[in-house]
Order: C-alpha cells, then sequence, then structure tokens
C-alpha cells in the first residue's frame, strides 16, 4: 500500500514544545498569543482538556520570559491536600511542628527569579484557594512557625480543564481569586478540532521515537493515517504521543501501517471506523493467501511481527490454515469433464463409494 509522505525528520529537540504544534488557525493564534504574554510579567490562565499540552504551554511561556534563567517549578493542586497546603506551598521553619528537624522553603520560594504553575487550579477547595489569594495579593508569604514576612519574586502560570466561570457561578471558586488569576488567558483546542494539525504532530513524536529508541521509522500509510485522523482522540495530544509510544514497543521496520495500531484506536464506531476494519481484515487475508499461508512471510508484506500477525489474526476471525487448504480456497471448484461410461459426473472432492 502507497504511503503517505509523512516522513521524519533526524533530528529532535527536547526543547519542542509539541503542544504549540500546528499550522491550523487557532493554534497560529494561541502561538502568536503566548509570545506576547511570555515578555510580560502578568499572570496566565491555561484553559483546555485534559492532554492539550497545558504545562508544556507553561514551559514554553516560561522559556521565552525573562525569568528562563530562574526555576519553572509545578504544582499539581489536586494532589495537595489542606492539611498540607501551607506547608508545602510556603514552607516552614525548623521545629514548627513534630517532625520538622529541618527549615523548607516551600513551592512559592523555591520559584524565586522563576515561575510557579498551578496546574489544576479549579481542584482546590475554598480554604487553600484563600490561602493562594492572599500570597498573590500580598507578593508575600509566612513560613510555618515564623513570624516575619518573606517577600515572593515569582510568576505565576494556573491552568484547569474545567471552566471557572462556571464554578463561581456555583460558588465552588473564589471570583476573586478568578480575576487574580484570569488577567491573560489561553485557550488549547482540543484535537478533534484541529484534525489538520495531525501530520504535523505525528512528525514530531516519531522524530523523539527514533531518536529514544534508535530506530529508523520514517512514514504513515495512507490506511494508517486514515485510521488516526478519523479517530476522536478524548486524551488528545497527549493520547496521540501514546499512541506512539504503543506503536515503537514493537516497532515496524520503516512504516507503520494499520497492523501497527492498537486494536483500541478501530473500535470507534461509524462507517469510517468499519470502513478501515474491512480493509486490515482484506490486507491481511490477501497476504496470507500470497504466502500460502506462511505466517513468517505474510509477516514480512505486511511489515510487522509474527507476534502482531497473530494477534490480528484472532481479532477479525482468521484462522489458521495450511497451504493445501489455501489452494482449494483460492481455486475455483471445476467440474471434470464426462468420461466415456464413467456415469453421472461427481462433484470435485467429493468420494463416491461403490
Amino acid at each position: 500500500m502507497q504511503a503517505t509522505p509523512l516522513v521524519a525528520s533526524t533530528f529532535w529537540s527536547p526543547c519542542t514544545t509539541h503542544a504549540l504544534l500546528g499550522n491550523t488557525e487557532a493554534m497560529r493564534s494561541a502561538k502568536a498569543f503566548v509570545l506576547k504574554v511570555a515578555r510580560s510579567e502578568i499572570n496566565v490562565l491555561l484553559t483546555g482538556e485534559t492532554g492539550t499540552g497545558k504545562e508544556c504551554v507553561a514551559q514554553s511561556i516560561h522559556r521565552q520570559s525573562a525569568r528562563s534563567n530562574g526555576p519553572f517549578m509545578p504544582v499539581n493542586c489536586a494532589a495537595l491536600p489542606d492539611a498540607l497546603l501551607e506547608s508545602e506551598l510556603f514552607g516552614f521553619e525548623r521545629g514548627a511542628f513534630t517532625g520538622a528537624q529541618a527549615a523548607y522553603e516551600g513551592k512559592f520560594r523555591a520559584a524565586k527569579g522563576g515561575t510557579l504553575f498551578l496546574d489544576e487550579i479549579g481542584e482546590m477547595s475554598l480554604y487553600a484557594q484563600a490561602k493562594i489569594l492572599r500570597a498573590l495579593e500580598s507578593r508575600e508569604v509566612y513560613p510555618l512557625g515564623s513570624k516575619r514576612a518573606i517577600a515572593l519574586d515569582v510568576r505565576v502560570v494556573a491552568a484547569t480543564n474545567q471552566d471557572l466561570g462556571e464554578l463561581v457561578a456555583a460558588n465552588r471558586f473564589r471570583k476573586d481569586l478568578y480575576y487574580r488569576l484570569n488577567v491573560a488567558r489561553i485557550h488549547l483546542p482540543p484535537l478533534r478540532e484541529r484534525r489538520a494539525d495531525i501530520p504535523m504532530l505525528l512528525r514530531h513524536f516519531l522524530s523523539e521515537m527514533n531518536a529514544r529508541h534508535a530506530q529508523g521509522v520514517r512514514e504513515f500509510t495512507a490506511a494508517a493515517l486514515s485510521c488516526v485522523m478519523n479517530h476522536d482522540w478524548p486524551g488528545n495530544v497527549r493520547e496521540l504521543r501514546n499512541l506512539l509510544e504503543v506503536v515503537f514497543v514493537d516497532p515496524p521496520e520503516h512504516t507503520v501501517d494499520l497492523c501497527h495500531l492498537p486494536d483500541s484506536l478501530r473500535t470507534t464506531t461509524g462507517p469510517a471506523a468499519a470502513d478501515v476494519t474491512r480493509l486490515e481484515r482484506s490486507r491481511i487475508l490477501s497476504a496470507l493467501i500470497a504466502a500460502q499461508w506462511n505466517k513468517t512471510l505474510a509477516a514480512r508484506e505486511l511489515r510487522c511481527s509474527r507476534m502482531t500477525l497473530y494477534r490480528k489474526m484472532s481479532r477479525y476471525g482468521i484462522a489458521e490454515s495450511s497451504p493445501s487448504q489455501v489452494r482449494q480456497r483460492v481455486t475455483p471448484a471445476v467440474t471434470p469433464h464426462k468420461a466415456p461410461d464413467a456415469g453421472p459426473p461427481r462433484c470435485a472432492g467429493v468420494t463416491s463409494h461403490r
């Protein structure tokens, strides 16, 4: 099958921000705004579904800012209980509580001169929100056990996959904190709304995986790319990257075909998914018949491993057959010519008993 010209480059830089890769109008607008925001010191709110790359964009803002030489400090707000909030964010002095054998500066102070990234800010309790708000307004913190305020030198970037406006209306998020964070807002669209960017993202991830695994996978076939393009990608860019991780568990030699894609990618319903399933089953059968049911030769023709071929055969209900059975399947039944005095003709493959 003809491969689509999705050739991967041989160079990959770990500093490349895949979340901003794309030429759709939404992504061009987001990239332009990220550059403008990075040059300022204002707080930024990143919104978008899970997996759209909000932390990658936060890192990009940090790298392009005047604070790029300072630390980038991520905080998962969803995993921060109220009991540990102040000690983790604001720090504590030695002896502030039982077990505090040494002082700890906390995330806000650890990000001095750099950027503090508050991920999943919408998951914080109202108590935690009040503590964050005070630190942002006063630009200082009081470590536990200390009577002296410490000034902050940090830029805050927050992110959420929720609609904070709705949470404010439901009294689940503080309005004053919302306006404090929502100074500059950048929304990252889901991957299903920018499918035209998928080939560029695939090239990037192919280069990344090739560099990591010392492989030379260069392209997707047209059928494999069609399957990828028709998927809804509920996990967005993260899910697309995970697809390449799965492919490189048992990497093809040069080209990614349908047989290299995980089964879960073809469980979506609809005419497009059904066409992909029929196409792959037909290709596997054709390869097996052409190879006289030799699994090694068929796998080589399909550019996949024998293990992958067996898995696909099981999935599509293709039973193993011997070369003789293959010949019987591909050779049409022919009624032999009537021989003189031989009685009525017999059906091919049927032995009469006299």
